[in-house]
């Protein structure tokens, strides 16, 4: 039994990655973890990532430098002596990596599995949140000047060391 499947709008460049990884391998090599990456209404940004078929224990998410890294691998139910007639499913191992940059609490993340999501939440520094900024008003509408004071028709009082 032979499946051919043509696809005319397939990014040349993947295919021939697949092609290749086929001949070399015999099943095809991953493609990647496809992710969402969006930014919740308080401040905080939400990573989806897609791992159908991945066992749980081996999804590792890692923060260090900035970075954060997801790790996940997916193996074939099928063994080596079995005959693999069509292998479209990425396996073996996968991983991102997203720079984390400034504003958010890297201290904080929180990471879900379910239905084959991974859902890593990354809360929004407190110092990076906008904060309304309060301004004083003084009630005084004159500076204070030292020095010493005269009264009207009083001659000012003569300088130290100072000439007639």
């Amino acid at each position: 039994m032979s499946v051919f499947r043509l696809e005319p709008f397939r990014d040349p460049a993947r295919e021939l990655e697949r092609l290749m990884s086929l001949a070399a391998g015999g099943t095809r090599a991953p493609l990647g973890m496809p992710l969402d990456l969006y930014r919740g209404d308080d401040g905080s940004y939400h990573v989806e990532a897609d791992l159908p078929g991945v066992d749980p224990d081996s999804i590792e998410v890692v923060v260090d430098s900035g970075a954060l890294t997801i790790q996940a691998e997916r193996t074939p139910a099928y063994g080596q002596s079995e005959q693999v007639i069509v292998a479209e499913r990425s396996q073996g191992s996968f991983a991102r990596q997203l720079s984390l940059g400034e504003g958010v609490d890297s201290e904080n993340l929180t990471a879900d599995y379910a239905g084959g999501v991974l859902h890593v939440t990354i809360p929004a520094s407190p110092r990076s949140q906008p904060r309304r900024v309060e301004i004083t008003h003084t009630t005084s509408a004159a500076g204070t000047i030292s020095g010493s004071t005269v009264e009207q028709g009083d001659a000012p009082a003569p300088s130290a060391g100072g000439a007639d």
